[in-house]
């Protein structure tokens, strides 16, 4: 009975240890999603983010793999920069044929902004030099976002990637 007793004794010290591990990585996990949740909000109230395209879904296409991570749209509410790649139909292209992606600068104009349970959808209307562009992002609170371009002169596409706050370098610009 006495060796019984003292192999559950022992038993409880061994497996005691193992469970309060296994919680503070909850804790741990739980403490980080929340500070990224806090993150990304604070970039959403501020209207001013880096997102960076990693895939593009044009309509009626399948899904791209985009390399290199140098496709990007700077979202700041005094001035929007973008510079993506486009698959698919163009309607109306300048002389010249362009340059074949989606790039313009202009004022992000009727910025809305609503709070879902997991995620944010920011909607603005861009004005560059020879299309308007209705963006619509979703970000979700682990920096996963969704962006779908619609303008006059191209068919709809949309893009998945991440937000990041601007570096320092990309806040002079």
């Amino acid at each position: 009975m006495k060796s019984k007793l003292c192999l559950l004794v022992l038993l409880c010290f061994l497996v005691f240890p193992v469970l309060a591990q296994e919680k503070s990585k909850k804790q741990l996990k739980a403490e980080r999603e929340l500070q990224k949740q806090k993150e990304i909000e604070a970039m959403i109230d501020s209207k001013n983010f880096v997102f960076e395209a990693q895939k593009a879904m044009p309509q009626g296409g399948r899904l791209l793999n985009l390399d290199y991570n140098t496709y990007f749209l700077k979202f700041n509410e005094t001035k929007t920069t973008c510079d993506l790649p486009f698959f698919g139909r163009a309607f109306n292209v300048p002389y010249g044929g362009g340059d074949g992606g989606i790039k313009f600068e202009g004022v992000p104009e009727n910025i809305q902004i609503e709070k879902k349970k997991k995620s944010y959808n920011v909607k603005a209307t861009v004005k560059g030099k020879e299309d308007v562009y209705d963006l619509l992002f979703s970000v979700y609170f682990d920096g996963g976002t969704s962006l779908s371009v619609n303008s006059n002169n191209r068919a709809f596409i949309s893009y998945d990637g991440e937000i990041h706050a601007p570096k320092p370098e990309e806040i002079k610009e």
